[in-house]
């Protein structure tokens, strides 16, 4: 076998293998998401086999980062891949973290579903944890087929929502802190809806990470810790 053949047969075999790690991201980000649907439907519905159901479902997320961050490992050890695909690997390596996490916060807020059907407290301030939950859940949604595509326009227009979750959540506390003032009685059950309110905050957080993964995956560039206006100029440029 020539060189140049036996080269081409090295890069179609690691185009392969990170096809495989792609899909399995992929599946790891369905699975989070359908954990994060469920613990929201569990938390307003008082569905308590739903809560264990997504509390349950956390030990295969766990599994899928261990693996793919293995198989990660091994393309790296073995190769020598070029500076597109050294990205992709990394971009993948933080991308599974986070989503790890969205599922520990969905299984936070499926407990704490379960706290706050036990103890049957008021139920209004559910509205505004609704309304933050079907935002952040869009948010994921989107930022899976952002990075399903390698879509860096999208995945912008997905961290600039980001903001608005961060208002909802400043907006439920107030309401929180309210309820606890009225009647003394209702700070226990209170207490645990600020920490659901807390989850889905993080969880708009980490969307917000992958959306600069992906980013960084596309353009090349280190979008952290810079405003979503500078970040939808670096994309407008490298898209003109």
């Amino acid at each position: 076998m020539g060189n140049g053949v036996k080269n081409q047969h090295i890069s179609r075999q690691f185009d392969d293998e990170l096809e495989n790690v792609l899909g399995k991201v992929l599946a790891m980000g369905g699975l989070v998401e359908q954990q994060l649907n469920n613990a929201l439907k569990s938390l307003i519905d008082g569905d308590t086999e739903l809560a264990t159901v997504v509390i349950e479902t956390e030990i295969q997320v766990n599994t899928y980062e261990v693996t793919i961050d293995q198989e990660c490992t091994k393309i790296l050890a073995r190769r020598q891949p070029a500076a597109s695909d050294l990205r992709l690997v990394t971009a993948i390596s933080k991308t599974i973290t986070d989503l790890e996490r969205v599922g520990d916060e969905a299984e936070k807020i499926a407990k704490m579903g379960l706290e706050l059907t036990e103890k049957q407290g008021p139920k209004s301030y559910y509205v505004g944890i609704n309304a933050m939950g079907n935002l952040v859940s869009r948010m994921l949604h989107d930022v899976l087929d952002a990075f399903a595509r390698m879509d860096s326009i999208r995945a912008v227009e997905v961290a600039s929502k980001e903001p608005e979750s961060d208002d909802q959540y400043s907006a439920i506390l107030r309401q929180l802190i309210t309820y606890m003032m009225e009647d003394a009685r209702n700070i226990s059950g209170t207490l645990d809806a600020v920490w659901v309110a807390r989850a889905l905050e993080r969880i708009g957080d980490h969307s917000r990470n992958i959306c600069e993964n992906i980013i960084y995956l596309v353009e090349g560039k280190d979008v952290r810790h810079i405003s979503i206006e500078r970040m939808e100029e670096i994309v407008s440029n490298s898209n003109r």
